[in-house]
């Protein structure tokens, strides 16, 4: 990996030999190009698709893991697509193996784009979840976090448990991201940074709710969750972070709960990795950073 630190107040990672060094590794059939890392049917799983042969399977969890790396260190672009991947390296079958083309595929057509991150502010999270997405019915939490420009924190998950309707998912997501978004306090305050309140951006109301009242705003749907996801309601008495309600067609943490297409996937990924983009969605969903409702 490359870090660029010429141009002052702004910070560029680069891995195309990494990916290029990947790209050659893979084998013959995962050849072409792709305009996404994944397809609308990500999520989708046949349980009557062939498994892979050992060998296969060995390929597929390399690759897999190599394209961990990837993602870790400049290319949250493809981390929603590998975080499926991710679970399905235990017993894969040829339709994951594909999936994994995909990626592959959007690599070898992107090869050249890189991660620039350029602080001015406070940092500010966007916590979001998609409900009953995997073979399981477990929900997907996204988090995505910027001080300024460019991602400084990403994650893609799958949820540690089941919930029983797309609010207690939600929940469930923004405590996800609770650990992180203290020790990123805690981490600034160290460095000797003033640290405001932290602002979560979220686009379910009741959710919010939820986080700011905990038990008292709970109805005969909400009353069975475990009082740890309201964790985050001491922590917005305590002053140490807010919630606040994002559209959701600003929401920046959607790009890590499901796999976008076309202008939309290519408007967040121009966001999140900081790089130019020409789609006219951005006229659209212009100054998503600076314009969020407080």
């Amino acid at each position: 990996m490359k870090i660029d630190y010429l141009k002052k107040g702004k910070v560029t990672f680069y891995k195309e030999e990494y990916i290029e060094k990947l790209l050659k590794e893979t084998p013959y059939d995962m050849e072409g190009n792709a305009r996404t890392p994944a397809a609308c049917h990500l999520f989708n799983t046949n349980d009557g698709a062939r498994k892979l042969p050992e060998e296969k399977a060995q390929l597929f969890h390399h690759i897999v893991a190599k394209l961990l790396y990837v993602f870790r260190r400049t290319r949250q672009d493809i981390q929603t697509a590998v975080a499926f991947l991710c679970t399905r390296v235990k017993n894969p079958d040829e339709d994951d193996y594909k999936k994994s083309k995909r990626v592959i595929q959007y690599l070898r057509d992107t090869k050249n784009i890189t991660l620039t991150i350029k602080p001015n502010n406070s940092p500010k999270w966007w916590v979001d979840s998609s409900y009953a997405v995997h073979p399981d019915m477990k929900s997907h939490t996204g988090i995505f976090m910027t001080i300024g420009k460019g991602g400084t924190y990403t994650a893609s998950c799958k949820q540690m448990l089941n919930t029983k309707s797309s609010t207690e998912a939600e929940l469930v997501a923004i405590d996800d991201a609770m650990a992180q978004v203290l020790w990123t306090r805690q981490f600034l305050a160290a460095q000797g940074e003033p640290v405001p309140v932290t602002t979560i951006y979220h686009d379910n109301k009741s959710t919010i709710l939820l986080s700011e009242n905990g038990k008292a705003t709970s109805s005969r749907w909400t009353k069975h969750l475990d009082i740890h996801y309201f964790f985050v309601t001491d922590c917005i008495k305590q002053g140490e972070v807010k919630v606040a309600y994002c559209p959701t067609k600003n929401m920046l943490a959607d790009f890590f709960t499901k796999p976008f297409q076309g202008p939309a996937f290519r408007w967040m990924r121009s966001i999140i990795l900081n790089m130019p983009s020409n789609d006219s969605v951005n006229k659209v969903h212009r100054s998503v950073l600076g314009n969020v409702k407080k």
